[in-house]
């Protein structure tokens, strides 16, 4: 198969999306022609192979008002008809040009829903819905609707979507080499600092929480929060870090006490699921797709409820056994969140899509 993967942004643009893209098309390229067409970051050149795939990125202009910023990406169908794909799957859904290649691109087509419907706090919350039920009847012309969980599988369904048409593949990990089991004297986030996560209410149920706080990741969010943690008089037990290096982020999952996911909106949660590869206990906020990953090696928490994560990261902090139990847990059911099955799985949707004669 010729397979093309379309999304604003790839590395060096780190995300959750991007982590996916990479993962899976390193995989596929072992068998398939993949190309990844994106936007060109200021600084990258314009192709690339990367991990046995094809990295095609196209002139952009970039509006930085928030992260990832708005992007506009010309000649994205003239760059389709000359790769000539057996089939395309579209990844992103905040930007017109994108949008517009998705509905106009004549050929096999399926489209990855990794986030929330509606998804969105703040003043993105409404154009995040207006945009999302703009969207509701383009995405009905595609192949397939593949969810990254069976809460946006679900979702979807209950807002009016073929069933048939939706599948799912949840995102994967890379399980550590050695998997360590030491704990430092802090507890972990590790996310973009964006309204979704809700991290203001971790900052509020800190207050109440005898432990250290490390706050990994960069986005529009961190000086305000930085401000938050301030006003609440809790500096000197948390840290922001800003954007790390894998091999720090990687250290910080090994050597924390607990991970924290306090999410508004979560439609997987692949840190947590990073964070369970290391045998950590996780609280998560109990929204989206967090209680599928988490299962039994966590607890989940009423989301925007600061007491109730206080409450929950007591009790972990202050059972060991309890801990070390549900982290054993943690890393037993991250071992069923393979890269390798998500790409098979993958695989046997752009197979399916390719042969359906008629779309649902």
């Amino acid at each position: 198969m010729k397979i093309v993967e379309v999304n604003a942004f790839h590395y060096p643009f780190l995300g959750g999306i991007e982590h996916r893209i990479h993962h899976i098309a390193k995989r596929l390229a072992q068998n398939h022609e993949v190309t990844v067409l994106t936007g060109q970051l200021p600084g990258s050149p314009p192709d690339e192979e990367m991990g046995g795939y094809g990295v095609r990125r196209l002139p952009s202009k970039y509006i930085n008002i928030y992260n990832p910023p708005y992007i506009k990406t010309p000649g994205l169908l003239e760059a389709l008809g000359e790769l000539k794909p057996d089939i395309v799957d579209f990844h992103y859904r905040w930007a017109p040009s994108y949008n517009k290649a998705a509905r106009r691109y004549p050929g096999k087509k399926v489209f990855t829903f990794h986030n929330t419907f509606g998804e969105g706090v703040g003043m993105t919350r409404v154009p995040s819905i207006l945009n999302d039920l703009l969207w509701k009847s383009p995405l009905r012309r595609f192949d397939q609707v593949v969810c990254v969980s069976d809460f946006v599988r679900r979702d979807l369904a209950g807002r009016g979507f073929n069933p048939g048409s939706l599948v799912t593949v949840p995102n994967g990990i890379e399980m550590p080499g050695i998997l360590s089991r030491s704990e430092g004297d802090y507890i972990l986030f590790v996310g973009r600092l964006v309204g979704t996560k809700g991290i203001p209410y971790l900052l509020k149920a800190m207050k109440n929480v005898d432990a250290k706080l490390v706050v990994c990741g960069g986005g529009p969010e961190l000086r305000k929060l930085e401000k938050i943690s301030a006003r609440l008089d809790i500096g000197t037990k948390v840290r922001f870090t800003g954007r790390v290096p894998e091999d720090e982020k990687l250290k910080l999952f090994a050597g924390c006490r607990l991970f924290v996911l306090p999410s508004i909106f979560e439609s997987y949660g692949i840190a947590a699921a990073e964070a369970m590869s290391y045998g950590k206990a996780v609280v998560a906020s109990d929204v989206g797709g967090l209680p599928e990953v988490v299962g039994e090696g966590g607890l989940l928490a009423k989301p925007g409820d600061p007491k109730d994560l206080a409450d929950k990261i007591n009790l972990l902090l202050g059972d060991d056994a309890k801990r070390k139990a549900m982290g054993k847990k943690a890393s037993e059911l991250a071992g069923k969140y393979s890269w390798d099955s998500s790409a098979k799985m993958m695989e046997s949707v752009y197979a399916d899509a390719i042969k359906n004669d008629g779309r649902p």
